[in-house]
């Protein structure tokens, strides 16, 4: 098996971004002043990943390859079966990077110090540099400790699919009231029109999910390693074409839910990144279930 290759993943700064946008940093600090903050406190941020990166980098073993990859551009990079994954930032950032792999593992790495470490970026720099040292003498990534954590995935009956860590919501774009049939594993079926639906996973379960499953008294939810899902219809309208009898419930490994769009146009996206969804249209059939690749977060 060739040498792994280390694909370290990050975002641009918030400091790197106002620069973009006001070119100078005089500017920059100006823009900030006026809203009440401070460009000192951007310049630290920046630099404590600056820093993460330079001593990822440097921890590269000798006899492997490595590259570096933006988040705005991971769609268009081309990952390779022996890649290790390590992505400096925040949790949310492991979030959506977990869509475009096949089983690679990922090092999250934290680049903020404190005492409150990251759910998904469990690692600070010294410790994630000090991991790839270690996997260099032992001379097998299989050394890596990995925790499978449950994927949700969307499919198009036209063949296109996306993935997410935390949930997959469908729904209008514009958050309108979203009208589509949905047919339950046990064959149940119903007309709708909702607010639209949130599938989760037990990644999830802490965020969207969590605040949906307490008012309706507190469903128990799964676990990040669970290998199921929960399922909720929001905010469902009763009418004399339109019922609430299905809105909630838990997918099982092998179960499916099916949304058939009975609106012009739905949206599908996951993790929060309406940026990057897929659109189906009147009479599409979406199909949700647990995904195929968990993430391989080591632990």
């Amino acid at each position: 098996m060739a040498n792994p290759r280390l694909i370290i993943v990050h975002r641009r700064t918030e400091l790197q971004e106002l620069l973009d946008r006001h070119a100078t940093r005089g500017q920059a600090e100006f823009f900030l002043r006026t809203r009440g903050r401070n460009i000192q406190d951007v310049q630290e941020r920046h630099d404590r990943l600056t820093a993460a990166l330079v001593t990822i980098r440097a921890a590269v073993p000798a006899e492997w390859r490595h590259a570096e990859v933006e988040r705005a551009d991971l769609s268009r990079f081309l990952l390779t079966p022996e890649d290790i994954i390590a992505v400096v930032g925040q949790d949310g950032l492991v979030a959506n990077v977990a869509k475009y792999l096949a089983g690679q593992p990922v090092i999250g790495v934290d680049p903020e110090p404190g005492a409150n470490p990251g759910v998904l970026v469990r690692h600070s720099p010294d410790a994630a540099a000090t991991l790839l040292q270690e996997l260099a003498k032992a001379g097998t990534v299989e050394r890596l400790r990995c925790q499978e954590l449950a994927t949700v995935t969307a499919l198009l009956d036209y063949g296109q699919e996306l993935s997410g860590l935390n949930e997959v919501f469908i729904g209008h774009a514009s958050h309108q009231s979203a009208r589509f049939h949905i047919t339950t594993p046990d064959g149940q079926t119903e007309r709708q029109s909702s607010s639209g639906l949130i599938v989760s996973t037990g990644t999830g379960a802490t965020g969207w999910c969590a605040s949906i499953a307490l008012e309706r008294g507190g469903r128990a939810l799964p676990a990040p390693t669970d290998r199921r899902l929960a399922w909720f219809v929001r905010e469902a309208w009763p009418s004399p074409i339109t019922g609430t009898s299905l809105t909630e419930g838990v997918l099982e490994a092998g179960d499916s839910l099916r949304i058939t769009v009975a609106s012009d146009q739905l949206v599908v996206f996951g993790d929060g990144m309406e940026a990057d969804r897929l659109t189906a249209s009147w009479g599409q059939e979406i199909t949700v279930q647990l995904g195929q690749r968990p993430l391989r977060l080591v632990g």
